[in-house]
């Protein structure tokens, strides 16, 4: 399931680089966790948790069903 989250996350990522920031995936736990770090402009917007839940979580939830979450570490 990494790789489908870090496909997912590459088609995410020219978005977040376009305003500065950037997300790397951290890991993906057997329960559907996600566990990205926000980077760049990215990691310290007030707006982050936005990007975080309404961006890269509905869209990995959109695309992979198993996800359950996606976290910030």
């Amino acid at each position: 399931m990494k790789e489908k989250v870090q496909t997912v996350l590459e088609k995410i990522r020219p978005m977040l680089q376009a305003d500065g920031g950037d997300v790397t995936l951290i890991a993906v736990d057997d329960d559907g966790t996600v566990k990205v770090k926000l980077m760049g402009a990215c990691g310290s917007c007030p707006m982050s948790i936005m990007t975080l839940k309404n961006g890269i979580e509905r869209l990995l939830k959109q695309e992979i069903p198993e996800i359950k979450e996606v976290v910030q570490v």
